[in-house]
């Protein structure tokens, strides 16, 4: 069987891989004699503090590198594939998922479905253990790789194969206990689905993921997303705002007898649950350090905090300076664009903007999900063609700010394939994309 060679794609500057004349476009053969697998292989093999590594250059020449460094420290070589081995898919086929709501004619990559615990440690994705063999979790547990994050959905074995639909994913929920065992951090997940593991289903799984505790750090609850396209899958429903205040109930009082005996909250409620039941969002530190933003585990709260701190900043910057215009020219007009779940504390930052800088005047629009449907309310499911079609003919200003989750992580383009500068040729007008803290928020209205 022929050996992996990792393809180097790029060498930090002043790393030691430079130094060793290590550069793009070779092939990283062995470390100390030894296959690499993937990226856990090579983080393992190369913290010692004497290291030999084979390379391989572009013109078939092999280099046996000799390397003395300090315990730990990186060589600094990026490789063309960062998991350096092929992605996993999913094996299951979850009543909740997704994927499997999307329209036809996307882009291939977003069909795809990951449940690789190596994403879990290196990207914090979710993932169900059904795909995880016992080489995997020993390799987890060698690595000491942490944290994992779960999809437990439940814990109720039966309920789980069902809402899986795998008929080991009962039996898989026996490998958190080997986690726990070797002392691995973990986050959990429960994607919540009305009248199948809500109620006494939902008591009942984070009263059994209490046993993890302190290892298993957090769960969050999320609501199930259902977009429009579901003919022939699960028959699942929206929650109402009553469901919503009874999740809470159960979330708080959780929380409340927990705290004192572990100083976690372990389970935490996603923001689409407050509003849904129009709840004041809670206090920061209810938040146990912000570890399941990810899932929209006090993502609003952050934003406002981080915003308030930073518009009390740039008011007491200009009182220092006096009143001048901070935006030279003359009043300014621009476009704020969100989705429906945070449109109404997006208006309300807006109005604080406009209050403390009156030169300034914001328009703020919340689109509807017409492609996904009107159920899909967050940012990051925002497509090109719905901010277009429900921009054109409104008072725009002279340029229009997104939120970054709505692009491809580190392009512009949206989901549905339009481009940025598509979608400023179509509305006539600059679109300039925002990072998602509340800095960033006020920056990009005083820019």
């Amino acid at each position: 069987m022929k050996s992996k060679e990792h393809i180097i794609k790029s060498v930090e500057a002043g790393s030691i891989a430079q130094e060793m004349e290590i550069e793009a476009g070779d092939r990283l053969l062995k470390i100390n004699g030894e296959e690499i697998g993937d990226i856990f292989d090579y983080q393992y093999l190369v913290q010692d503090e004497y290291i030999e590594v084979l390379v391989g250059k572009p013109d078939g020449e092999e280099w046996l590198l000799e390397i003395d460094k300090e315990f730990g420290e990186d060589l600094g070589i990026v490789f063309e594939n960062g998991l350096m081995d092929e992605y996993r898919s999913c094996c299951n086929k979850c009543i909740f998922c997704f994927i499997d709501q999307m329209p036809k004619g996307m882009r291939d990559t977003l069909y795809f479905k990951d449940d690789d615990s190596r994403l879990s440690f290196l990207q914090g994705n979710y993932v169900t253990l059904t795909n995880m063999s016992d080489h995997d979790l020993e390799r987890i547990i060698k690595y000491h790789l942490s944290p994992i994050n779960i999809s437990f959905q439940t814990t109720n074995p039966k309920l789980r194969c069902k809402m899986l639909n795998n008929r080991f994913a009962g039996e898989a929920l026996k490998k958190a206990d080997r986690l726990f065992e070797a002392g691995i951090v973990m986050n959990g997940q429960i994607v919540l689905c009305k009248g199948v593991n809500d109620g006494e289903e939902l008591e009942r799984t984070i009263s059994d993921l209490t046993k993890y505790l302190p290892l298993l750090e957090s769960v969050s609850v999320v609501p199930v997303g259902l977009s429009k396209y579901r003919e022939g899958l699960y028959p699942l429903e929206s929650f109402t705002r009553e469901d919503g205040i009874k999740v809470l109930e159960t979330v708080h009082k959780w929380q409340e007898k927990l705290y004192p005996a572990y100083g976690l909250h372990f389970i935490h409620a996603s923001d689409e649950w407050y509003i849904l039941a129009e709840y004041e969002l809670p206090e920061k530190e209810r938040y146990d350090g912000y570890l399941q933003l990810e899932n929209g585990v006090g993502m609003l709260r952050l934003l406002m905090d981080e915003f308030q701190e930073a518009l009390e900043e740039e008011k007491l910057k200009r009182k220092q300076i006096g009143k001048g215009n901070p935006c030279p020219g003359g009043k300014r007009a621009m476009s704020l664009v969100t989705g429906m779940l945070a449109f109404p504390y997006i208006l309300d930052m807006a109005r604080k903007m406009e209050n403390a800088f009156p030169d300034i005047k914001i328009n703020v629009y919340g689109i509807v999900n017409d492609f996904f449907g009107e159920r899909i309310t967050v940012s990051g499911l925002l497509t090109g063609q719905d901010i277009e079609r429900q921009l054109k003919g409104k008072e725009l200003g002279e340029r229009i700010l997104l939120p970054e989750n709505v692009l491809r992580s580190g392009e512009r383009v949206f989901l549905d394939d339009i481009t940025v500068e598509e979608l400023e040729k179509a509305l006539q007008v600059k679109v300039d994309i925002v990072k998602s803290s509340g800095r960033d928020f006020v920056n990009a209205i005083l820019a």
